[in-house]
């Protein structure tokens, strides 16, 4: 058994499929399925118990998952360290951030790290921002872009943006014509929501508790497109950030402030206090930081 054995065996429980693993890993379902079996007669036990095309972690299995994570994170630490200690100036970054960034500013901040690091790969995964945050404190990924606050104890940040939510309503919807509405207007509207996993689905709620009601939720989704097209269709309202909302079509939605109290949306850069960076992560957060500071200055 080598750590790729080991690799394997935590990619077919995470997606609780050799197939699924075997696609994501770019090997053969036969390939997976003998690494499995040679660590199961290795081992002497089952790892997994086959519930048709999905399988679960068995007990045992369940135990050497846990070992197996600090194993390969431990190698993931030790291969970075030779690579930077050759200069060899290469590498490959894990980076989460929430679906409802991904397609906007980030794509212009990965093809101006290209142009400066062209043998560094980037994995990108868009998730909700507490799936991200969990993934970067147990080491799935290297960092993340979560909402603030954070863990200060475990997690290094910077602030990458500072923007507010905004309402959407239909163009027809009684408040379409105001300026501003405050979030206690809001008690009777049929919500439409990002999912639970999404940080900001806890926040919004905790704010209109706070104002005094329970939000009625009509819809959940994870993409900001496919909410905002609800919204577009008369199903309901929606608070998305502002960047978002200046991508919209006017004619089909109305964006208005939301005061009484303005809820932030508030961007930040996360990594494990200690945990070892690579050469190639610690040059994207130096170019980050650097990237958003100037913006930032310009914007002054």
């Amino acid at each position: 058994m080598d750590i790729r054995h080991l690799q394997c065996f935590l990619k077919v429980a995470q997606c609780k499929s050799f197939t699924k693993a075997a696609q994501a890993l770019y090997l053969t379902q036969p390939t997976i399925s003998k690494m499995i079996k040679n660590i199961e007669k290795e081992l002497g036990v089952v790892l997994f118990n086959r519930l048709g095309k999905q399988v679960e972690l068995t007990d045992a299995g369940q135990i050497i998952f846990a070992q197996a994570q600090d194993i390969v994170n431990s190698f993931y630490n030790l291969s970075s360290e030779l690579d930077d200690l050759m200069n060899l100036k290469k590498g490959h970054i894990r980076i989460g951030l929430p679906p409802m960034i991904g397609s906007s500013f980030f794509p212009k901040v990965l093809g101006k790290f290209r142009e400066q690091y062209p043998d560094v790969t980037i994995q990108l995964v868009e998730d909700g921002a507490k799936k991200v945050e969990a993934d970067v404190e147990n080491g799935v990924l290297d960092i993340g872009v979560v909402l603030s606050p954070t863990n200060e104890e475990v997690f290094h940040s910077f602030s990458l943006v500072k923007e507010r939510l905004m309402l959407l309503v239909h163009p027809s919807h009684s408040l379409a014509n105001r300026e501003a509405v405050s979030l206690c207007e809001l008690a009777q509207e049929p919500f439409v929501f990002f999912r639970e996993d999404f940080a900001l689905h806890d926040r919004i709620i905790a704010e209109c508790v706070q104002a005094g009601f329970q939000p009625r939720v009509i819809y959940e989704n994870s993409q900001w497109d496919f909410i905002s097209e609800m919204v577009a269709a008369n199903f309901g309202i929606a608070l998305l950030p502002e960047p978002i909302c200046r991508e919209l079509d006017a004619d089909r939605i109305r964006v208005l402030p939301l005061i009484e109290p303005i809820i932030p949306w508030h961007l930040v850069m996360i990594w494990r206090k200690d945990r070892y960076l690579s050469f190639a992560a610690r040059e994207w957060i130096r170019f980050t930081q650097d990237l958003f500071g100037k913006r930032k200055r310009k914007s002054v």
